[in-house]
């Protein structure tokens, strides 16, 4: 068969610290594309929770760096039959409760959440060589935080959030545009009108950390990563292999 793709010749090459050899032998002494020498250590994850303060330290300099949806994290879930599924979401919120975000309750990831209340989500900054990696239960945000945000969107997307039953089948795109039109002029225009209230089936969820974990790349395939695990007695701090 023919190989239409040479995938092992996408290798990229981590960039080196001080003192480290870089992966293309000639001994390069820069820091990585974080542009931090230092490596990760777990003594960076310090407070309660003691990801919290680095998560929003990395996510602010995401912005910086100008990397393309920065809030943007795979979301990972198992559906009743112990299926699994990713799909990219955006993060709306980030506290010591937790990491959230908003979708339909009937969505795929909806149904899996119910029969599963559990998910991993990991924002992949890979221009900057991080990764932040989040895993724990998974609970509904109260109705008060999710009309809090509903009304920070902008009209267009409260009007196609109202008229999509997320995840169904939809014979074509003409369809899906013929249903926001008609829900925007149910309720008095696109640009204008009566508010749209929230969807009774849509609402938020929150990652309630149980480990997080922190990556940095470095030369050699020699990562750094730095993981808080939260216990009974508080979160135990740790390095792991690459």
């Amino acid at each position: 068969m023919k190989k239409l793709v040479d995938l092992p010749s996408m290798r990229v090459g981590y960039r080196a610290g001080p003192g480290e050899t870089g992966s293309d032998g000639a001994g390069d002494d820069a820091a990585g594309a974080d542009g931090v020498s230092a490596n990760l250590d777990p003594s960076w994850l310090t407070g309660d929770p003691p990801w919290l303060g680095l998560f929003e330290a990395w996510l602010a300099e995401a912005v910086l760096a100008r990397i393309p949806e920065p809030n943007a994290m795979v979301v990972g879930t198992v559906d009743a039959d112990g299926r699994p599924a990713t799909r990219t979401v955006l993060c709306k919120g980030v506290s010591e409760a937790g990491v959230v975000f908003f979708t339909g309750y009937h969505s795929q990831k909806g149904q899996a959440l119910a029969a599963v209340p559990y998910a991993s989500a990991t924002f992949p900054w890979i221009a900057l060589e991080r990764q932040v990696h989040f895993r724990g239960p998974v609970v509904k945000v109260s109705p008060e935080e999710t009309l809090a945000y509903w009304n920070s969107r902008p009209r267009g997307s409260q009007l196609s959030a109202y008229a999509s039953a997320q995840s169904r089948p939809i014979a074509s795109r003409t369809a899906l545009e013929a249903a926001a039109a008609a829900t925007a002029e149910q309720f008095g225009g696109a640009d204008a009108g009566e508010p749209v209230p929230v969807p009774e089936n849509w609402g938020g969820y929150r990652i309630e950390p149980e480990v997080v974990e922190f990556w940095q790349g470095r030369a050699n395939r020699l990562h750094n990563r730095a993981r808080a695990v939260r216990t009974t007695d508080g979160w135990r701090l740790e390095r792991l292999q690459p």
